[in-house]
């Protein structure tokens, strides 16, 4: 069982930053696949970033040049930096985790193991 928590989230204003981390418990997570996905409200939650376990990145359209995802093996972490943040950017932020090997389709939650309780991120206008 792999346990994810999430921190990071907050308060900003419209072209600020913020920094979420993904802290994951196990031995073994240099190879998790690694994703953050968000529920803004009244909407369904979207796909916003992954990484593999040899760090290839993958981005929504809505977030590719603002935001970098990135990987700490040393740390167990999982880091989302949010760069020129924007009003439609508020949402819970979720980190996901996959732990079995196969096809990996990294913008489908259906494609992930284990999920955080989300950390929620609001940027005021």
């Amino acid at each position: 069982q792999v346990q994810l928590a999430e921190s990071g989230g907050g308060l900003v204003q419209a072209g600020g930053s913020l920094r979420l981390s993904c802290s994951a418990s196990g031995r073994t997570f240099s190879n998790y696949y690694m994703g953050w996905f968000r529920q803004a409200p009244g909407k369904e939650r979207e796909f916003v970033a992954s990484i593999s376990r040899t760090e290839l990145t993958y981005y929504s359209d809505s977030v590719n040049g603002r935001f970098t995802i990135s990987r700490d093996n040393a740390k167990n972490t999982v880091y989302l930096q949010m760069n020129s943040l924007k009003a439609e950017d508020t949402a819970v932020y979720f980190c996901l985790a996959r732990s079995r090997v196969g096809n990996w389709k990294y913008g489908s939650e259906d494609n992930y193991d284990y999920w955080g309780q989300g950390t929620q991120v609001t940027v005021s206008s």
